[in-house]
């Protein structure tokens, strides 16, 4: 049986992007999602737990994440979990878990929450019509089940900025 790495969050931005470049050239971009998670205890009362997420992005999805994305915006990430170990400057052995994306949704558009259309603001593009930022792997090919789910409309950039099948110009925001 094969393992499966997947991950798939809804949340708001904790922090604008910080978009740095490699020695090498590429692009990456990190920044803090929270999730909430909310229920009643056993007398009724609500309760709410907060998670604080780490995410990296890399190459075209860097730099779109740090020309669209600000703190307190709802965005949809999805990628997989890694865990990055070092040393610091004091001797200290430190880690990090991260969400890698390989997708990303903007939602709640510039109108505020719920609005899922562009920067015009207005309200009459349905939510199922909002760009899809999608990372396709080294090979070109999407991961499992996306090629047919996708729409036409969706804005697909594939990680070899050779590849690029839509350009930035054509992102309706």
């Amino acid at each position: 049986m094969m393992d499966l790495n997947k991950v798939m969050i809804i949340g708001r931005l904790t922090q604008d992007p910080e978009v740095r470049t490699t020695p090498n050239g590429q692009s990456v971009a990190s920044f803090g999602v929270a999730t909430n998670l909310t229920w009643k205890d056993q007398q009724g009362q609500k309760q709410e737990k907060v998670e604080f997420h780490n995410v990296v992005c890399w190459r075209k999805l860097a730099e779109i994440c740090g020309q669209y994305l600000q703190k307190g915006k709802q965005v949809y990430i999805e990628g997989r979990l890694q865990t990055r170990q070092w040393e610091g400057q004091d001797g200290v052995k430190r880690s990090r878990t991260e969400i890698v994306a390989d997708n990303m949704i903007m939602l709640g558009g510039p109108g505020g929450p719920g609005n899922t259309t562009g920067a015009t603001g207005s309200n009459n593009t349905p939510a199922e019509e909002t760009p899809v930022i999608q990372v396709e792997d080294e090979v070109g090919s999407a991961p499992a089940g996306k090629s047919a789910a996708k729409k036409d409309d969706a804005a697909t950039i594939q990680k070899g900025d050779d590849k690029e099948k839509v350009s930035i110009e054509d992102i309706p925001f």
